[in-house]
């Protein structure tokens, strides 16, 4: 009872703040102007520097061929049996290279998971993910290691650049939008950087040089 009263309290309060707002308190500082300044450094280059500095694994492909070898030979040489996608369109350029994406329903217990993104943020080194996506919520965060696949026209600046992006595609923003930027970490513990506890212990974005869809 004690906590069912506390719950209605903070509603209560939240109510009353709704149904008066409280004014911007420095009017003259709300500017529209952005924060951040594109520089003339290229959007991928920017892109890739931030990506690795934060243990992130790039890898630049000419096209969708390179990005099929190159991403079977990583998977060669890493051995790896188990590899979950359900993306489609691109996975079928990859039927010569005998190997198929989609042999496992076991997220959790699979090698590593690929997917598509929505865009990438240069200034950051951060990829955006969506639930509009076929891969959903889960195959980027369950999965030990987590392989994106994205293109050049994906590439944007800023998180501001992105979103203005979702609203200028559709009518409606996603019901989640997911920025991950580098491998999971934490440092909780005695300020010692752990890698991979919270979600993919590695990190690969594959990026196509492709401005167009």
């Amino acid at each position: 009872m004690e906590s069912q009263g506390a719950r209605n309290k903070i509603l209560n309060k939240i109510k009353q703040a709704l149904q008066s707002p409280v004014p911007v308190p420095f009017p003259d500082q709300v500017s529209e102007t952005p924060i951040f300044i594109p520089t003339d450094q290229e959007l991928a280059i920017g892109f890739a520097q931030k990506f690795t500095e934060l243990l992130g694994k790039f890898v630049y492909c000419e096209d969708d061929g390179e990005l099929a070898s190159q991403l079977a030979a990583l998977i060669k040489v890493k051995n790896w049996q188990k590899i979950y996608s359900i993306e489609s369109g691109w996975l079928d350029d990859m039927s010569e290279y005998q190997f198929d994406p989609v042999n496992t329903d076991e997220l959790a217990s699979c090698d590593a998971s690929i997917t598509l993104c929505e865009h990438l943020i240069a200034r950051t080194g951060t990829i955006v993910l969506s639930s509009q996506q076929l891969s959903g919520r889960t195959c980027s965060v369950y999965a030990p290691i987590h392989i994106c696949v994205a293109y050049t026209h994906q590439l944007v600046y800023d998180i501001s650049d992105s979103l203005a992006q979702f609203k200028q595609e559709a009518n409606f923003m996603p019901s989640m939008i997911s920025y991950a930027t580098g491998p999971s970490r934490t440092a909780d513990i005695e300020k010692t950087l752990v890698v991979g506890v919270h979600g993919p212990k590695e990190v690969y974005c594959f990026l196509v040089d492709k401005q167009t869809d």
